[in-house]
């Protein structure tokens, strides 16, 4: 409990509810506040290219989940606040296990990670013997520590390949990364069924109805995606890979296959090229992920104020969690990602 002059706080409630926004004074300049808070606590805020924009300007990193992974090994802070989803999150708490790791909203989590229950997918695994387990990132601490190797879309298919062509593969949770990354390496892998919810909503129809009002507009799609939609990209490629090729490529138009938090850094990166968010296949904005959204920058300024909500992580999972992610960092370098 704290209390705030006639008001007593529980924090406790807060995290669960999500209701923390009513609690700032609307006056407070956070963007100060929150710098201010950094360096009184050396902390680090690292944001994923998803988040609301006023979360990644005032990051002191933005990137996907491998360049996330990559600066979380290297930070000299002593608290990490992680603005992303939980899985990620908890990776940083993998690699840093003695240092603090909160996020903004601990609800914040991810359909891919919880289509594969860790029950399940170890059933699944005994149920395959003898195969080298590599697990996207996007999955919880306990089918990290099931796994052999962590990839994630930026150097999957160097991670695939790196297994010797004797070796058998269980590649989860994505199956839809997973049919990528075997047409792209010729490799057959045994796949769990599991998927994205914002990946999976896109109109083919829709997307192809934008592309005739937009004929010079490329196509940038993450590998995600269904495959029906793959077919139809210019460029397939992870957020970062997006990003790189929406700033380097000659078009001036592009439609954008992914989450639509990354055209905030694409505007930043082109001001003078148009970006288009590719439509669901709905009537709401279902290519936001939900759970990345959760996240807001008052939500941040409170998690940094009270150190709340941590992520904590029992051993041995944290250990053996660690092996994984470490094996994916060492391949990653030695192919120059």
């Amino acid at each position: 409990m704290i209390i705030r002059g006639e008001k007593v706080v529980d924090i406790a409630l807060l995290e669960r509810t999500g209701f923390i926004d009513e609690f700032i004074d609307p006056t407070l300049d956070l963007f100060k506040e929150i710098n201010k808070l950094k360096k009184e606590k050396n902390a680090v805020i690292l944001a994923h290219y998803y988040q609301e924009p006023d979360i990644q300007d005032i990051a002191d990193y933005i990137g996907d989940s491998l360049g996330l992974a990559q600066n979380a090994v290297t930070t000299s802070a002593d608290m990490i606040v992680f603005a992303g989803v939980h899985f990620m999150a908890e990776t940083a708490k993998i690699l840093n296990p003695n240092k603090k790791v909160i996020m903004p909203d601990s609800k914040a989590g991810c359909s891919l990670a919880d289509s594969c229950p860790p029950v399940l997918f170890e059933r699944f695994i005994k149920s395959h013997p003898n195969h080298v387990v590599i697990s996207y990132i996007n999955c919880t601490a306990e089918i990290k520590a099931m796994s052999d190797i962590i990839c994630t879309s930026s150097n999957a298919v160097k991670i695939v390949e790196s297994v010797p062509a004797d070796k058998n593969i269980i590649f989860a949770p994505d199956k839809n990364l997973g049919r990528y990354i075997e047409k792209k390496t010729g490799r057959k892998m045994v796949l769990w069924d599991g998927s994205c919810m914002v990946h999976e909503i896109f109109s083919l129809e829709k997307i192809t109805k934008l592309k005739i009002k937009h004929p010079n507009a490329k196509i940038i799609a993450h590998p995600e995606c269904e495959e029906h939609v793959l077919k139809v990209a210019d460029f397939i490629g992870s957020t970062t890979g997006l990003l790189k090729f929406s700033a380097q490529d000659s078009a001036s138009e592009f439609i954008v296959v992914t989450e639509t938090g990354i055209i905030h850094q694409m505007q930043k990166n082109s001001p003078n090229k148009t970006f288009i968010p590719a439509p669901p296949d709905n009537l709401c904005a279902c290519n936001d992920c939900p759970h990345m959204k959760r996240n807001t920058l008052e939500k941040v300024y409170i998690a940094m104020k009270y150190e709340l909500p941590e992520i904590i992580i029992k051993e041995p999972t944290i250990s053996m969690a660690r092996k994984s992610i470490q094996r994916m960092l060492e391949i990653s370098a030695k192919a120059g990602l």
